[in-house]
Protein backbone atom coordinates (compact mmCIF):
# COMPACT_ATOMS: atom_id res chain seq x y z
CA UNK A 1 0.00 0.00 0.00
CA UNK A 2 1.22 3.45 -1.25
CA UNK A 3 0.23 6.66 -2.04
CA UNK A 4 -3.10 8.00 -1.56
CA UNK A 5 -4.59 4.66 -0.42
CA UNK A 6 -2.08 4.63 3.01
CA UNK A 7 -2.66 7.55 3.37
CA UNK A 8 -6.56 7.46 3.36
CA UNK A 9 -6.05 3.99 5.68
CA UNK A 10 -4.12 6.14 8.15
CA UNK A 11 -6.24 8.53 8.23
CA UNK A 12 -9.49 6.63 8.50
CA UNK A 13 -7.58 4.29 11.68
CA UNK A 14 -6.47 7.69 13.31
CA UNK A 15 -10.72 8.80 13.06
CA UNK A 16 -11.52 4.85 14.80
CA UNK A 17 -9.01 5.40 17.43
CA UNK A 18 -9.89 9.27 18.38
CA UNK A 19 -13.78 7.98 18.38
CA UNK A 20 -12.72 5.48 20.83
CA UNK A 21 -10.98 7.31 23.10
CA UNK A 22 -13.83 10.07 23.32
CA UNK A 23 -16.42 7.26 24.38
CA UNK A 24 -14.30 5.56 26.48
CA UNK A 25 -13.60 9.18 28.76
CA UNK A 26 -17.67 10.63 28.23
CA UNK A 27 -18.46 6.57 29.65
CA UNK A 28 -15.93 7.52 32.47
CA UNK A 29 -17.26 10.79 33.18
CA UNK A 30 -20.69 9.81 33.09
CA UNK A 31 -20.41 6.43 34.87
CA UNK A 32 -18.38 8.02 37.79
CA UNK A 33 -20.70 11.27 37.69
CA UNK A 34 -23.21 9.02 38.28
CA UNK A 35 -22.22 6.71 41.28
CA UNK A 36 -21.29 9.46 43.05
CA UNK A 37 -24.64 11.51 42.51
CA UNK A 38 -26.77 8.22 43.39
CA UNK A 39 -24.35 7.70 46.55
CA UNK A 40 -24.64 11.23 47.60
CA UNK A 41 -28.52 11.64 47.28
CA UNK A 42 -29.11 8.86 49.45
CA UNK A 43 -26.60 10.20 51.63
CA UNK A 44 -28.51 13.43 52.05
CA UNK A 45 -31.51 11.31 52.94
CA UNK A 46 -30.65 9.66 55.51
CA UNK A 47 -28.22 11.93 57.47
CA UNK A 48 -27.85 15.72 57.40
CA UNK A 49 -24.96 16.74 55.07
CA UNK A 50 -22.60 19.60 54.80
CA UNK A 51 -20.01 21.18 51.89
CA UNK A 52 -17.98 18.58 53.26
CA UNK A 53 -19.38 15.01 52.66
CA UNK A 54 -20.23 16.57 49.03
CA UNK A 55 -16.80 17.68 48.60
CA UNK A 56 -15.46 14.38 49.82
CA UNK A 57 -18.00 13.21 46.80
CA UNK A 58 -16.26 14.95 44.45
CA UNK A 59 -13.05 13.68 45.05
CA UNK A 60 -14.14 10.39 44.97
CA UNK A 61 -15.66 11.18 41.46
CA UNK A 62 -11.93 11.75 40.86
CA UNK A 63 -10.86 8.94 42.28
CA UNK A 64 -12.33 6.51 40.30
CA UNK A 65 -11.81 8.14 37.36
CA UNK A 66 -8.20 7.92 38.29
CA UNK A 67 -8.41 4.26 39.63
CA UNK A 68 -10.03 2.45 36.54
CA UNK A 69 -7.74 4.87 34.23
CA UNK A 70 -4.58 3.49 35.99
CA UNK A 71 -6.31 -0.23 35.94
CA UNK A 72 -7.19 0.55 32.34
CA UNK A 73 -3.54 1.50 31.34
CA UNK A 74 -2.26 -1.68 33.50
CA UNK A 75 -4.54 -4.32 31.79
CA UNK A 76 -3.12 -2.61 27.98
CA UNK A 77 0.09 -2.89 29.17
CA UNK A 78 0.04 -6.47 30.10
CA UNK A 79 -2.31 -6.99 27.38
CA UNK A 80 -4.77 -9.19 29.06
CA UNK A 81 -7.59 -9.50 26.34
CA UNK A 82 -5.43 -11.59 24.75
CA UNK A 83 -5.51 -14.05 27.81
CA UNK A 84 -7.53 -16.85 28.58
CA UNK A 85 -10.98 -16.23 29.21
CA UNK A 86 -10.35 -17.72 32.80
CA UNK A 87 -7.43 -15.83 33.03
CA UNK A 88 -9.11 -12.79 32.69
CA UNK A 89 -11.90 -13.74 34.66
CA UNK A 90 -9.71 -14.14 37.55
CA UNK A 91 -7.56 -11.00 37.23
CA UNK A 92 -10.91 -8.75 37.01
CA UNK A 93 -12.01 -10.64 40.11
CA UNK A 94 -8.29 -10.34 42.09
CA UNK A 95 -7.86 -6.84 40.46
CA UNK A 96 -11.74 -5.60 41.62
CA UNK A 97 -11.36 -6.78 45.07
CA UNK A 98 -7.40 -4.47 45.41
CA UNK A 99 -9.31 -1.75 44.07
CA UNK A 100 -12.29 -1.63 46.17
CA UNK A 101 -9.88 -1.76 49.39
CA UNK A 102 -7.96 1.25 47.96
CA UNK A 103 -11.11 3.10 47.17
CA UNK A 104 -12.25 2.27 50.84
CA UNK A 105 -8.62 3.50 52.49
CA UNK A 106 -8.99 6.84 50.14
CA UNK A 107 -12.69 7.40 51.95
CA UNK A 108 -11.26 6.69 55.57
CA UNK A 109 -8.52 9.14 54.51
CA UNK A 110 -11.09 11.83 53.56
CA UNK A 111 -13.28 11.61 55.96
CA UNK A 112 -10.64 11.79 58.31
CA UNK A 113 -8.65 15.50 56.31
CA UNK A 114 -12.04 16.81 55.83
CA UNK A 115 -14.10 15.66 59.14
CA UNK A 116 -17.05 13.96 57.65
CA UNK A 117 -19.43 11.66 58.64
CA UNK A 118 -17.50 9.17 60.24
CA UNK A 119 -17.32 5.10 59.60
CA UNK A 120 -17.86 2.80 62.29
CA UNK A 121 -14.52 0.94 61.63
CA UNK A 122 -15.62 -2.57 62.18
CA UNK A 123 -14.95 -5.97 60.52
CA UNK A 124 -18.32 -6.16 58.97
CA UNK A 125 -18.49 -2.43 58.07
CA UNK A 126 -15.22 -2.64 56.80
CA UNK A 127 -16.55 -5.80 54.58
CA UNK A 128 -19.62 -3.85 53.31
CA UNK A 129 -17.75 -1.02 52.11
CA UNK A 130 -15.08 -3.80 50.50
CA UNK A 131 -17.82 -5.45 48.93
CA UNK A 132 -19.66 -2.48 47.50
CA UNK A 133 -16.64 -1.12 45.94
CA UNK A 134 -15.25 -4.65 44.70
CA UNK A 135 -18.67 -4.65 42.90
CA UNK A 136 -18.41 -1.51 41.03
CA UNK A 137 -15.37 -2.21 39.88
CA UNK A 138 -16.69 -5.36 38.67
CA UNK A 139 -19.58 -3.66 36.96
CA UNK A 140 -16.71 -1.35 35.40
CA UNK A 141 -14.43 -4.13 34.42
CA UNK A 142 -17.64 -5.72 32.91
CA UNK A 143 -18.45 -2.40 30.42
CA UNK A 144 -15.00 -2.15 29.55
CA UNK A 145 -14.29 -5.73 28.29
CA UNK A 146 -17.50 -6.22 26.62
CA UNK A 147 -17.51 -3.00 24.91
CA UNK A 148 -13.26 -4.33 24.14
CA UNK A 149 -14.87 -7.89 22.51
CA UNK A 150 -17.87 -6.00 20.42
CA UNK A 151 -15.32 -4.54 19.44
CA UNK A 152 -12.93 -7.26 18.58
CA UNK A 153 -16.29 -9.58 17.34
CA UNK A 154 -16.50 -6.47 14.87
CA UNK A 155 -12.83 -6.55 13.63
CA UNK A 156 -12.98 -10.08 13.26
CA UNK A 157 -15.87 -9.89 10.95
CA UNK A 158 -14.79 -7.13 8.76
CA UNK A 159 -11.61 -9.15 7.98
CA UNK A 160 -13.91 -12.23 7.52
CA UNK A 161 -15.55 -10.64 4.82
CA UNK A 162 -12.94 -8.91 3.83
CA UNK A 163 -11.19 -12.26 3.59
CA UNK A 164 -14.17 -13.92 1.68
CA UNK A 165 -14.18 -10.55 -0.68
CA UNK A 166 -10.67 -11.11 -1.82
CA UNK A 167 -11.06 -14.79 -2.66
CA UNK A 168 -14.38 -14.18 -4.34
CA UNK A 169 -12.97 -11.43 -6.18
CA UNK A 170 -9.55 -14.11 -6.92
CA UNK A 171 -12.26 -16.97 -8.34
CA UNK A 172 -14.10 -14.50 -10.19
CA UNK A 173 -10.41 -13.71 -12.05
CA UNK A 174 -9.82 -16.93 -12.62
CA UNK A 175 -12.87 -17.97 -13.69
CA UNK A 176 -12.50 -15.30 -16.41
CA UNK A 177 -9.45 -16.78 -17.12
CA UNK A 178 -10.78 -19.90 -18.21
CA UNK A 179 -13.09 -18.18 -21.22
CA UNK A 180 -10.56 -16.40 -22.64
CA UNK A 181 -8.63 -19.74 -23.95
CA UNK A 182 -11.69 -21.22 -24.26
CA UNK A 183 -13.10 -18.29 -26.62
CA UNK A 184 -10.12 -18.53 -28.70
CA UNK A 185 -10.15 -22.24 -29.02
CA UNK A 186 -13.40 -21.84 -30.35
CA UNK A 187 -12.28 -19.07 -33.04
CA UNK A 188 -9.33 -20.81 -34.18
CA UNK A 189 -11.18 -23.61 -34.61
CA UNK A 190 -13.36 -22.03 -37.12
CA UNK A 191 -10.51 -20.05 -38.79
CA UNK A 192 -8.89 -23.42 -39.20
CA UNK A 193 -11.87 -25.22 -41.20
CA UNK A 194 -11.84 -22.25 -43.15
CA UNK A 195 -8.26 -22.09 -44.22
CA UNK A 196 -8.17 -24.85 -46.94
CA UNK A 197 -11.73 -24.61 -47.95
CA UNK A 198 -11.40 -20.62 -48.71
CA UNK A 199 -8.52 -18.72 -48.11
CA UNK A 200 -10.21 -15.25 -48.80
CA UNK A 201 -12.90 -15.87 -45.67
CA UNK A 202 -10.38 -17.10 -43.43
CA UNK A 203 -7.98 -13.68 -44.01
CA UNK A 204 -11.33 -11.70 -43.01
CA UNK A 205 -12.56 -14.35 -39.87
CA UNK A 206 -8.64 -13.63 -38.91
CA UNK A 207 -9.21 -9.62 -39.16
CA UNK A 208 -12.73 -10.08 -37.41
CA UNK A 209 -10.93 -12.06 -34.57
CA UNK A 210 -7.94 -9.51 -34.13
CA UNK A 211 -10.79 -6.56 -33.79
CA UNK A 212 -12.69 -9.33 -31.11
CA UNK A 213 -9.45 -10.10 -29.19
CA UNK A 214 -8.66 -6.33 -29.22
CA UNK A 215 -12.41 -5.65 -27.63
CA UNK A 216 -12.08 -9.12 -25.37
CA UNK A 217 -9.23 -7.47 -23.41
CA UNK A 218 -11.37 -4.12 -22.62
CA UNK A 219 -14.15 -6.22 -21.55
CA UNK A 220 -11.74 -8.70 -19.29
CA UNK A 221 -10.54 -5.86 -17.32
CA UNK A 222 -14.58 -5.40 -15.16
CA UNK A 223 -16.45 -7.60 -13.20
CA UNK A 224 -19.36 -5.86 -14.91
CA UNK A 225 -19.76 -4.13 -18.30
CA UNK A 226 -22.79 -2.75 -19.88
CA UNK A 227 -24.91 -4.85 -22.02
CA UNK A 228 -24.62 -3.01 -25.27
CA UNK A 229 -21.16 -4.22 -25.33
CA UNK A 230 -21.58 -7.19 -24.59
CA UNK A 231 -23.87 -7.62 -27.18
CA UNK A 232 -21.10 -5.99 -29.79
CA UNK A 233 -18.95 -8.85 -28.92
CA UNK A 234 -21.63 -11.45 -29.57
CA UNK A 235 -22.55 -10.14 -33.17
CA UNK A 236 -18.88 -9.84 -34.30
CA UNK A 237 -18.74 -13.53 -32.80
CA UNK A 238 -21.08 -14.62 -34.91
CA UNK A 239 -20.36 -12.84 -38.18
CA UNK A 240 -17.09 -14.88 -37.40
CA UNK A 241 -19.38 -18.42 -38.00
CA UNK A 242 -21.43 -17.12 -40.01
CA UNK A 243 -18.10 -17.00 -42.67
CA UNK A 244 -18.01 -20.85 -41.79
CA UNK A 245 -21.68 -22.05 -41.58
CA UNK A 246 -22.83 -19.54 -44.20
CA UNK A 247 -26.52 -19.97 -45.04
CA UNK A 248 -26.89 -22.87 -41.90
CA UNK A 249 -26.26 -19.92 -39.48
CA UNK A 250 -28.91 -17.00 -38.75
CA UNK A 251 -29.32 -15.33 -35.94
CA UNK A 252 -31.59 -12.50 -34.18
CA UNK A 253 -31.55 -10.10 -31.50
CA UNK A 254 -34.39 -9.15 -29.57
CA UNK A 255 -33.21 -5.84 -27.33
CA UNK A 256 -35.36 -3.45 -25.38
CA UNK A 257 -33.63 -0.31 -25.77
CA UNK A 258 -34.11 0.42 -22.16
CA UNK A 259 -31.82 -2.29 -20.72
CA UNK A 260 -28.99 -2.15 -22.77
CA UNK A 261 -27.07 0.37 -20.37
CA UNK A 262 -27.89 -3.14 -17.45
CA UNK A 263 -24.59 -3.67 -16.05
CA UNK A 264 -23.95 -7.90 -16.72
CA UNK A 265 -20.94 -10.12 -16.47
CA UNK A 266 -18.77 -10.23 -19.36
CA UNK A 267 -18.65 -13.34 -21.70
CA UNK A 268 -22.21 -14.14 -20.11
CA UNK A 269 -23.83 -14.50 -23.21
CA UNK A 270 -21.03 -14.81 -25.70
CA UNK A 271 -20.69 -17.88 -23.63
CA UNK A 272 -23.72 -19.50 -24.27
CA UNK A 273 -23.94 -18.49 -27.85
CA UNK A 274 -20.42 -20.51 -28.40
CA UNK A 275 -22.31 -23.64 -27.10
CA UNK A 276 -25.31 -23.30 -29.29
CA UNK A 277 -22.38 -23.14 -32.11
CA UNK A 278 -20.59 -25.61 -31.09
CA UNK A 279 -23.43 -28.53 -29.58
CA UNK A 280 -26.52 -26.83 -31.46
CA UNK A 281 -26.13 -26.14 -35.09
CA UNK A 282 -23.04 -27.70 -36.22
CA UNK A 283 -24.94 -30.66 -35.06
CA UNK A 284 -27.58 -29.76 -36.69
CA UNK A 285 -28.34 -30.66 -40.91
CA UNK A 286 -30.05 -28.15 -41.72
CA UNK A 287 -30.92 -24.51 -41.31
CA UNK A 288 -30.37 -23.48 -37.64
CA UNK A 289 -31.16 -19.99 -35.45
CA UNK A 290 -29.89 -18.28 -32.24
CA UNK A 291 -32.67 -15.87 -30.57
CA UNK A 292 -31.02 -13.48 -27.84
CA UNK A 293 -33.69 -12.06 -25.87
CA UNK A 294 -33.41 -9.47 -23.05
CA UNK A 295 -36.00 -7.60 -21.19
CA UNK A 296 -36.14 -6.44 -17.61
CA UNK A 297 -38.64 -7.76 -15.54
CA UNK A 298 -39.13 -6.22 -12.29
CA UNK A 299 -35.74 -5.63 -10.26
CA UNK A 300 -34.50 -8.37 -12.49
CA UNK A 301 -32.89 -8.34 -16.03
CA UNK A 302 -33.72 -11.78 -18.19
CA UNK A 303 -31.55 -12.97 -20.73
CA UNK A 304 -32.78 -16.10 -22.93
CA UNK A 305 -30.63 -17.48 -25.77
CA UNK A 306 -32.23 -19.62 -27.79
CA UNK A 307 -30.65 -21.84 -30.28
CA UNK A 308 -31.84 -24.63 -33.15
CA UNK A 309 -30.90 -28.31 -31.45
CA UNK A 310 -31.34 -30.47 -28.28
CA UNK A 311 -29.78 -31.18 -25.20
CA UNK A 312 -27.35 -33.20 -24.88
CA UNK A 313 -26.88 -36.24 -22.64
CA UNK A 314 -22.82 -36.43 -22.48
CA UNK A 315 -21.21 -34.58 -19.16
CA UNK A 316 -19.37 -32.22 -21.01
CA UNK A 317 -22.27 -31.25 -23.77
CA UNK A 318 -22.52 -27.99 -22.00
CA UNK A 319 -18.62 -27.19 -21.88
CA UNK A 320 -16.97 -24.93 -19.42
CA UNK A 321 -19.44 -22.21 -20.39
CA UNK A 322 -22.50 -22.84 -18.64
CA UNK A 323 -20.76 -24.06 -15.60
CA UNK A 324 -18.72 -20.95 -15.72
CA UNK A 325 -21.24 -18.82 -15.72
CA UNK A 326 -23.19 -20.27 -13.23
CA UNK A 327 -20.59 -20.24 -10.93
CA UNK A 328 -19.88 -16.90 -11.75
CA UNK A 329 -23.49 -15.59 -11.28
CA UNK A 330 -23.58 -17.15 -7.77
CA UNK A 331 -20.28 -15.49 -6.51
CA UNK A 332 -21.38 -11.69 -7.76
CA UNK A 333 -25.49 -11.97 -6.68
CA UNK A 334 -25.83 -15.26 -4.46
CA UNK A 335 -28.74 -16.83 -5.22
CA UNK A 336 -31.01 -14.36 -7.35
CA UNK A 337 -28.35 -15.06 -10.07
CA UNK A 338 -29.13 -17.96 -11.85
CA UNK A 339 -28.82 -19.93 -14.96
CA UNK A 340 -31.19 -22.89 -16.55
CA UNK A 341 -31.19 -25.05 -19.42
CA UNK A 342 -33.76 -26.72 -20.91
CA UNK A 343 -35.56 -28.16 -24.02
CA UNK A 344 -38.96 -26.06 -25.56
CA UNK A 345 -39.33 -28.56 -28.92
CA UNK A 346 -36.92 -28.48 -31.10
CA UNK A 347 -34.90 -25.73 -29.33
CA UNK A 348 -32.23 -25.24 -26.83
CA UNK A 349 -33.36 -22.85 -24.19
CA UNK A 350 -31.12 -21.05 -21.49
CA UNK A 351 -32.54 -18.54 -19.77
CA UNK A 352 -30.38 -16.32 -17.35
CA UNK A 353 -31.72 -13.79 -14.25
CA UNK A 354 -29.37 -11.36 -13.24
CA UNK A 355 -30.61 -9.03 -10.45
CA UNK A 356 -30.57 -4.74 -11.30
CA UNK A 357 -30.81 -3.96 -7.35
Amino acid sequence: MSGPSAINSVFFASIRVTKKVHIYWYCQIIGWSFYVVVNSIFQGLSTLSTYREYLIYFIMLLAGIAISHAYRSLVKLWHVLRLSVPAQIVFVLVFSFLKGNLFFLLILLLTRIFGGAPIDLNLVTASEYVLNFTVVFCLWNGIYFGFQYFQNYKRVEINSLRYLAASRESELNNLKAQLNPHFIFNCMNSIRALIDEDPNKAKVAVTRLSNMLRSTLLLDKSKVIPLKEELNLVKDYLELEKIRYEERLHYEFAVTEEVTTCLIPPFIIQSQVENAIKHGISKHPGKGTILVEAEQLGDDLKIVISNTGKIRTESSATGVGLTNSAQRLNLLYGNRGTIDVKAVNDLVVVAINIPLK
